[in-house]
């Protein structure tokens, strides 16, 4: 089986099945992929909070197509995920009007991360494991036409699935012939549900190998992880906040408010840092969606995360 690699010159912004392959590979070669970050590389270290307001953001900066020889409309693409480094900057950032909480924030926030250290420091006390990890990956929509990478679909694509770290396998539908798989979106770190809109951000090099299945065709992506959930954070005690709606949206928001005044009252972080300490550790679980008319959801922190000063 061939390896081989793929650079970051030339990402494309949007899902289009019209696009020419970067690479085409046999089933069974594996490819070391260099993405950027979510935002293009547009936030350096150097970066201030005022830059945020440039910053013109045109859909997640992908790494491909990589067309798979032989992959037709039916056939289900593995990807085998064989490691994964995180560059060393990361950052998370939020701006009103967007996120879980769009209306509870008046102005922008910019935290950013040293990702030569793991845990990554946040506040004295706090560090966060790293857990890489691609927070999208996807094949190519049947459909004709440019489409956004924001929302995630039957083909993959924007998913944020923290668990999809090293070792993980993915099965992505294949619509098109080819596959045309492309990556990108990297995180260092994130909590379930990824609440400020941001999670770690970071550019990403991932070895991937990638291998057909013909007798077997996913309606969307299924995944199988490694080992136990979150290994690096699931050491020690949690912390739980709950939400109730009839609404699932609205019971998550419910949470994670609770889950931003109970880190501000205990561990006396600012309201915007609690939010950033929400988006990048704390995991959203649906507990329970069948006693009508309301269902709940737990904001689950790891008190892993608080180390000596």
């Amino acid at each position: 089986m061939a390896e081989y690699r793929l650079g970051s010159d030339e990402p494309h912004y949007a899902w289009d099945n019209s696009l020419e392959a970067k690479l085409t590979i046999d089933s069974g070669d594996t490819v070391t992929i260099h993405s950027r970050d979510a935002g293009d590389g547009f936030i350096t270290w150097d970066t201030e909070l005022e830059d945020l307001g440039k910053r013109e953001f045109k859909g997640h900066a992908l790494t491909g197509p990589i067309a798979i020889r032989g992959a037709a409309p039916g056939d289900t693409l593995q990807v085998e995920v064989l490691s994964l480094q995180p560059g060393e900057l990361g950052y998370t950032t939020f701006a009103p009007g967007r996120g879980l909480l769009p209306e509870d924030f008046e102005g922008a926030f910019l935290q950013k991360w040293d990702l030569t250290k793991d845990p990554t420091p946040f506040r004295p006390g706090i560090a966060i494991p790293l857990e890489p990890f691609l927070g999208v990956m996807g094949t190519a929509r049947a459909e004709e036409g440019e489409f956004s990478t924001g929302p995630p679909t039957a083909n993959g694509g924007n998913m944020d699935v923290k668990q999809l770290v090293a070792g993980s396998t993915v099965y992505l539908p294949v619509s098109v012939p080819g596959a045309l798989f492309s990556c990108g979106d990297g995180h260092a770190a994130q909590g379930d549900g990824e609440v400020c809109i941001t999670a770690i951000e970071t550019s990403m090099t991932s070895e991937l190998r990638f291998t057909l299945i013909k007798d077997w065709a996913v309606p969307e992506p299924q995944f199988k992880t490694p080992g136990p959930l979150t290994p690096r954070t699931n050491t020690e005690a949690w912390y739980g906040t709950t939400g109730h709606s009839p609404d699932l949206l609205e019971a998550s928001k419910i949470a994670v408010r609770h889950m931003i005044d109970y880190l501000v009252r205990v561990h006396e972080l600012t309201r915007e840092e609690a939010y950033i300490l929400c988006s990048v550790a704390v995991d959203l679980k649906v507990s329970e969606v069948v006693d009508a008319p309301n269902w709940v959801v737990s904001a689950l922190l790891p008190d892993s995360i608080f180390v000596d000063a």
